[in-house]
């Protein structure tokens, strides 16, 4: 009898060694992908009222959460079924990202100034209205939803040659990681400027605390810039580097560079061609609109 719960707890600790040793070569294998995400994820979250910052990250991190529900099982599903369907999702996903990315640049250097207006008449209204900000949750949901299913394909492909058992775990447990990590990173970012207070009123104006409550303060408006401008970055290197692994054209044109620089070049000139075609599209609905309109009030005149 003390035998077999010894044998059995021998097992048991033989497969815990199994999973922490296959979370751990996932981990490392996404690790790269993490900090993009961090960056991506960062710069989504920041622009809140101060009050809803909290909230609305609690909000962001569900729908992440909803979305590794969704895509773990879907996931396996199209691997063991159709893994070709796999490679379809991730290029798409990889042109809706090159496409974020590239419209915040387009926008920053041809429409700078109305950017900036249009920023603050955002925040007003956010202060009088939750729209912006559901708005903005959504939009962060959207992106970590393509960040999430790159997050479980790479951590799924460290563990394809190991049980369906082992898979299962090493991927939840990846994608827990993931979202802890990253989401609680983010929520210590967005709340520098009032840890910095409360250090402040602590002191007294006073001391090494007051100084580090101070720089808190200020590295806050910094800490944003930076981490929009690599955010944008790492969205079109993420953008090109699905792009890349999953189009074998994409690969051969661009071989001779760095992959770091053929990610962010593919995902830059992808999203800038995908950003045109929309905008193509656009301008022709609206001609298109505007004439039926006139010649509907020309028929009735």
């Amino acid at each position: 009898m003390a035998s077999g719960l010894f044998a059995l707890l021998d097992d048991i600790g033989s497969l815990m060694d199994d999973v922490a040793l296959a979370t751990k070569i996932a981990t490392q294998k996404t690790a790269g992908i993490l900090g993009d995400d961090l960056a991506v994820n960062a710069e989504k979250s920041v622009g809140f009222v101060s009050s809803r910052e909290l909230p609305a990250l609690w909000a962001i991190s569900k729908g992440s959460l909803v979305n590794k529900a969704i895509i773990i099982p879907l996931v396996f599903l199209l691997n063991i079924f159709f893994p070709v369907a796999i490679k379809v999702i991730l290029v798409i996903g990889g042109g809706f990202l090159a496409y974020e990315g590239a419209e915040k640049i387009i926008e920053y250097f041809f429409h700078r100034h109305s950017t900036k207006q249009t920023a603050q008449k955002k925040h007003q209204e956010l202060k009088a209205d939750d729209n912006s900000e559901k708005q903005k949750v959504l939009s962060a949901i959207r992106t970590d939803f393509i960040l999430s299913l790159e997050i479980v394909i790479i951590a799924l492909s460290t563990v394809l040659d190991k049980g369906l058992w082992l898979q299962i775990v090493t991927v939840l447990a990846v994608s827990l990681v993931a979202t802890v990590g990253v989401y609680g990173i983010v929520a210590l970012i967005v709340r520098m400027d009032d840890l910095g207070y409360k250090l402040i009123r602590k002191t007294s104006g006073k001391g090494l605390g007051f100084i580090i409550g101070r720089l808190l303060v200020v590295a806050l408006p910094v800490v944003i810039k930076v981490l929009s401008v690599v955010g944008t970055v790492a969205l079109l290197m993420v953008a090109g580097g699905l792009l890349l692994h999953n189009i074998p054209f994409m690969h051969h044109l661009t071989e001779f560079l760095p992959e770091i620089i053929a990610s962010l070049l593919i995902g830059l000139v992808s999203g800038t061609i995908v950003f045109v075609g929309v905008w193509g599209i656009g301008r022709l609905v609206n001609i298109i609109l505007k004439r039926k309109v006139t010649s509907n009030s020309a028929g009735q005149d």
